[in-house]
Protein backbone atom coordinates (compact mmCIF):
# COMPACT_ATOMS: atom_id res chain seq x y z
CA UNK A 1 0.00 0.00 0.00
CA UNK A 2 1.53 3.76 -1.08
CA UNK A 3 2.32 5.03 2.10
CA UNK A 4 -0.69 7.82 3.26
CA UNK A 5 -3.39 4.58 3.12
CA UNK A 6 -0.94 2.01 4.73
CA UNK A 7 -0.68 5.37 7.63
CA UNK A 8 -4.87 5.68 7.04
CA UNK A 9 -5.23 2.00 7.80
CA UNK A 10 -2.78 1.85 10.84
CA UNK A 11 -4.07 4.79 12.83
CA UNK A 12 -7.65 3.72 11.77
CA UNK A 13 -7.12 0.08 13.26
CA UNK A 14 -4.82 1.87 16.10
CA UNK A 15 -8.32 3.79 17.04
CA UNK A 16 -10.76 1.08 16.37
CA UNK A 17 -8.98 -1.27 19.25
CA UNK A 18 -8.48 1.85 21.35
CA UNK A 19 -11.94 2.69 21.21
CA UNK A 20 -12.67 -1.26 22.32
CA UNK A 21 -10.42 -1.12 24.69
CA UNK A 22 -12.91 -0.59 27.99
CA UNK A 23 -16.21 -2.59 25.36
CA UNK A 24 -18.90 -4.57 27.08
CA UNK A 25 -18.35 -8.27 26.63
CA UNK A 26 -21.23 -9.42 24.43
CA UNK A 27 -19.60 -6.51 21.77
CA UNK A 28 -16.22 -7.74 22.27
CA UNK A 29 -16.90 -10.72 21.15
CA UNK A 30 -18.05 -9.53 17.38
CA UNK A 31 -15.52 -7.26 17.30
CA UNK A 32 -12.56 -9.74 17.43
CA UNK A 33 -14.39 -11.96 15.40
CA UNK A 34 -14.56 -9.48 12.46
CA UNK A 35 -11.09 -8.11 12.43
CA UNK A 36 -9.61 -12.07 12.93
CA UNK A 37 -11.72 -12.76 9.70
CA UNK A 38 -10.74 -9.14 8.34
CA UNK A 39 -6.70 -10.23 8.93
CA UNK A 40 -7.13 -13.63 7.67
CA UNK A 41 -8.90 -12.28 4.50
CA UNK A 42 -6.27 -10.03 3.96
CA UNK A 43 -3.37 -12.48 4.22
CA UNK A 44 -5.26 -14.58 1.08
CA UNK A 45 -5.42 -11.68 -1.29
CA UNK A 46 -1.48 -10.47 -0.26
CA UNK A 47 -0.17 -13.02 0.40
CA UNK A 48 3.65 -13.22 -0.14
CA UNK A 49 3.25 -10.91 -3.49
CA UNK A 50 2.79 -7.79 -0.94
CA UNK A 51 0.13 -4.79 -1.82
CA UNK A 52 1.91 -3.49 -5.02
CA UNK A 53 1.59 -6.49 -6.94
CA UNK A 54 -1.88 -8.09 -5.60
CA UNK A 55 -5.59 -7.55 -7.04
CA UNK A 56 -7.57 -5.60 -5.40
CA UNK A 57 -7.74 -6.21 -1.63
CA UNK A 58 -10.81 -6.05 0.77
CA UNK A 59 -14.58 -7.09 -0.12
CA UNK A 60 -17.46 -4.31 -1.20
CA UNK A 61 -19.30 -4.63 2.37
CA UNK A 62 -22.56 -6.03 1.84
CA UNK A 63 -26.10 -3.45 1.92
CA UNK A 64 -27.80 -6.02 4.54
CA UNK A 65 -24.67 -4.88 6.89
CA UNK A 66 -25.93 -1.65 6.97
CA UNK A 67 -29.21 -2.31 7.85
CA UNK A 68 -27.44 -3.47 11.13
CA UNK A 69 -25.33 -0.77 11.42
CA UNK A 70 -25.99 2.38 14.44
CA UNK A 71 -26.40 6.27 13.27
CA UNK A 72 -22.70 6.52 15.12
CA UNK A 73 -20.96 3.74 13.41
CA UNK A 74 -22.50 4.96 9.82
CA UNK A 75 -21.12 8.26 10.43
CA UNK A 76 -17.60 6.53 11.21
CA UNK A 77 -18.18 4.48 8.27
CA UNK A 78 -18.59 7.97 5.54
CA UNK A 79 -16.13 9.78 7.50
CA UNK A 80 -13.39 6.49 6.85
CA UNK A 81 -14.68 6.87 3.23
CA UNK A 82 -13.91 10.69 3.26
CA UNK A 83 -10.96 10.32 4.24
CA UNK A 84 -10.30 7.45 2.15
CA UNK A 85 -11.11 9.52 -1.09
CA UNK A 86 -8.96 12.60 0.63
CA UNK A 87 -12.76 14.90 1.13
CA UNK A 88 -11.24 15.11 4.80
CA UNK A 89 -15.23 16.49 5.64
CA UNK A 90 -15.28 16.07 9.41
CA UNK A 91 -18.98 15.12 10.20
CA UNK A 92 -19.39 14.74 14.19
CA UNK A 93 -21.92 13.53 16.26
CA UNK A 94 -24.18 16.72 15.74
CA UNK A 95 -24.29 16.52 11.97
CA UNK A 96 -27.00 15.14 10.54
CA UNK A 97 -26.73 13.66 7.12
Amino acid sequence: MDDALSHLRDEYAKAEFKAHKNAEPQFVSTFMTEWSSYAVQLSKQLGVRGAHLAKPVGSNLQVEMLDLFTEEQLRQLFQLYSEAKGDNEIVTNDEKR
